[in-house]
């Protein structure tokens, strides 16, 4: 290459300049590749931020205690009609070719015996094994064996499986249930030590709170999901200790009686019900309270049932009417609405139109928590009912019963015939007339405009006091509407009889 003389100084210094970017390229790693050394890469992105908890050791520490219940019941052969006919068809006519038809239909023709085949109707009707009729989830509450589920899982079984954690199958059998709470025990047969878990103390569990549900979801084995604790106290309508925490974790069937933990790893409900219009998991499950399995797990597994206290009374909410036309400060309480002649509440005193506000000192806020509180003593128990009563307060102790196993149904009687000479109580919207035994009003028609009508009083109900007053006549009716105006209250009180059953409707006075 040939350079001119004038520029030869120029380009030497370029040449220099370069060399020496070279060789600091060269130290930085654009010679790596050449001299073999590591190249030297930009950090990777990395976000320091707070670490949601996770629940890896609560799950691993409970997860041996969680099982998989399997049910199975004897389902009947159809050749039981007492017939001897051993196909199980003694009930068809006797037509040979109508026989020969569902034989060959079921599997049963000359030619499936001689082939030995089987056709997707044969069954063996001689072995009568259990089927599966159901499968759901549990937990081990004690080493020996004992074993807590629902009794919507196990209440139509004859034999039951559990299915460990590990896979292991065995035996158990059912110690007791109970429908009202809808839980249930079993007891796995045989020796060995199991690790179980305990009830957590519920009370102290608040909204907000993260819970671990364990179960076995449509049989694919143990499943674990979190969430939180969405609600308390809810009612859903599922039996007369209705006290339910409310979780969003995903509960799906199959996860029936499975345990919902706290972080301790200790059980804080028991799965039991969804909420879901879809048929599928919304994040609304239902749990029993730890407190209320507690108590009925301990009598299941002592005696095989539960027994509780009872009072024997009928009762029904305290509205903000109810609350005003009887003087009460508050809608809290339970209003008896009749006392059973045999029971415990009306030998100590305890009648109809009474509040009960309080159960050994213990505040009652609806029937809810009455039937809770009484239902959770043994019967009989001496306990202090605070009522409610002519505009004050008193006390009376009852020794309470045992709760019947079934509850009362109550016979609809034909309604008494309606004389027709009639009255009106023109400013309650009702026109009324005696009762054949002279004892109360029947209700012969109602103002569809009215506030009675609005409150559900219908034609053939009988008034049969009003304010705790007893009425055989309207006079009785008008002079205790006068008594509530007098005494500054706005509503009157009014016991309805309907279909051997009673209940209270508070009733403006402001008219007229």
């Amino acid at each position: 290459m040939n350079i001119a003389p004038n520029s030869y100084p120029r380009t030497r210094k370029r040449l220099m300049a370069a060399a020496a970017s070279m060789a600091v390229a060269g130290a930085i790693g654009f010679g790596a590749v050449a001299t073999g050394t590591v190249p030297v890469l930009a950090e990777a992105v990395r976000v320091e931020a707070p670490q949601v908890p996770s629940f890896a050791d609560v799950v691993e520490r409970v997860s041996p205690a969680v099982v998989s219940v399997r049910v199975k019941a004897k389902i009947e052969s159809t050749a039981d009609d007492g017939s001897d006919q051993p196909d199980g068809f003694g009930n068809l006519p006797d037509d040979p070719q109508l026989r020969r038809f569902f034989r060959e239909f079921r599997g049963f023709g000359d030619q499936d015996r001689q082939d030995g085949m089987r056709r997707f109707g044969r069954r063996d009707h001689q072995n009568r094994q259990p089927r599966p009729v159901a499968q759901g989830s549990g937990f081990f509450i004690s080493e020996d064996g004992y074993i807590v589920t629902n009794n919507h899982v196990v209440g139509e079984g004859s034999s039951f499986t559990v299915v460990m954690h590990d896979g292991k199958e065995l035996d158990a059998k059912l110690v007791g249930t109970d429908p009202r709470t809808d839980l249930a025990v079993l007891k796995v047969e045989g020796d060995g030590k199991f690790t179980y878990v305990d009830f957590a103390d519920d009370s102290k569990v608040r909204v907000g709170d993260w819970v671990v549900a364990v179960g076995n979801p449509f049989g694919l084995g143990g499943t674990v999901t979190a969430g939180i604790v969405s609600a308390r106290g809810r009612d859903i309508g599922a039996g007369p200790y209705d006290d339910f925490i409310q979780i969003d974790a995903s509960v799906n069937r199959g996860s029936s009686g499975g345990p919902t933990f706290n972080l301790n790893g200790q059980v804080v409900g028991i799965n039991t019900a969804i909420f879901s219009p879809s048929g599928g998991n919304v994040g609304i499950a239902f749990d029993i309270p730890a407190s209320t399995a507690k108590q009925v797990v301990q009598d299941l597994m002592k005696n095989g049932t539960v027994q509780r206290g009872w009072l024997g009374v009928e009762i029904q909410p305290v509205t903000s009417e109810i609350a005003e036309s009887l003087g009460l400060k508050s809608d809290k309480g339970a209003l008896v609405s009749s006392a059973q002649d045999d029971g415990p509440g009306k030998k100590a005193g305890i009648s109809s139109g009474d509040v009960i506000t309080q159960v050994d000192g213990k505040d009652v806020a609806s029937p809810k928590e009455l039937a809770r509180l009484i239902g959770a003593y043994q019967p009989g128990k001496p306990v202090d009912v605070t009522l409610w009563r002519d505009g004050k307060s008193e006390t009376v102790k009852v020794d309470l019963g045992t709760l019947p196993s079934s509850d009362k149904q109550a016979s609809a009687e034909q309604q008494p015939s309606v004389p027709p000479a009639a009255d009106t109580l023109a400013d309650l919207g009702l026109t009324v007339t005696r009762s054949d035994d002279g004892k109360g009003l029947v209700v012969t028609d109602v103002d569809p405009d009215s506030d009675a009508a609005d409150r559900g009083i219908q034609p053939g109900d009988i008034i049969t006091s009003v304010n705790s007053t007893e009425v055989n006549g309207t006079d009785d009716v008008a002079r205790a509407m006068a008594d509530a105006v007098k005494s500054g209250r706005k509503a009157v009180l009014m016991q309805i009889s309907r279909d051997d059953s009673n209940r209270f409707v508070a009733l403006p006075v402001a008219k007229g």
